[in-house]
């Protein structure tokens, strides 16, 4: 089954996500930005369910490990059979990649992001962290990548913080255009200066005067100042 979050696409940015959990994202991808860039037809973000594209009666996906080990490793088949009928319905022209989820898989960082951000579609394999066939990696997808030096339990999550990034740096996706110019300039690290809002004074934690002081050049240098530490 696959499951799609939003009807009309006009040439824009399309996700195609495999896993075997679907449900998995229903929540996160309607709400707040992702789910206004969907409305506005910025994106278009389309759920695989794995399951669908085993051969046998029981939907199997996973199988045990050649040579032993604990856990079960991801079969090659139904990701090859599911990542041909994407492939099947993209036009040739549409700029696309292939990206595999792996706790040993490259760093993603906010360069990614933006060497991403230009692409019609984008193939998300979510791996299992207990094993995924290599000939996946090799074979099938283009890049591995990691979101942290951290292993989770599957690459659900990774996909969505793949999805997120790069969503927002979609023209017209942002409603504050200072925002994504802040984003898109910091690239190698990300880091923020610290912001305040009212109350001007709470249980005597005060604010910086410098940001009472309306004095822009001030406030910028202070700011500055904090990125830098």
């Amino acid at each position: 089954m696959v499951f799609s979050f939003t009807l009309v696409h006009n040439n824009k940015m399309t996700f195609h996500i495999i896993t075997i959990f679907p449900a998995i994202f229903t929540s996160y991808f309607q709400e707040s930005i992702i789910k206004r860039a969907q409305d506005e037809e910025k994106i278009k973000i389309k759920i695989y369910d794995l399951r669908d594209f085993a051969n046998d009666e029981h939907k199997t996906v996973d199988d045990a490990p050649y040579g032993g080990g604990p856990g079960m490793v991801l079969k090659i088949e139904p990701i090859w059979k599911c990542v041909k009928h994407i492939r099947k319905n993209i036009t040739k022209n549409g700029k696309m990649r292939i990206i595999l989820t792996s706790a040993k898989g490259s760093e993603y960082t906010q360069k990614t992001a933006e060497r991403l951000k230009g692409l019609d579609h984008i193939i998300i394999i979510c791996g299992r962290y207990e094993g995924v066939d290599e000939r996946i990696a090799e074979y099938i997808a283009d890049e591995e990548m990691s979101v942290g030096k951290y292993v989770l339990t599957g690459g659900e999550v990774p996909a969505m913080v793949i999805v997120d990034s790069i969503t927002r740096l979609l023209s017209g996706v942002l409603g504050n255009k200072e925002s994504l110019v802040h984003e898109s300039n910091v690239v190698e690290d990300i880091y923020d200066y610290p912001a305040y809002t009212r109350p001007e004074s709470f249980r005597e934690w005060k604010v910086p005067s410098v940001l009472l002081s309306g004095d822009h050049e001030k406030i910028r240098k202070w700011r500055k100042e904090k990125l830098n530490k």
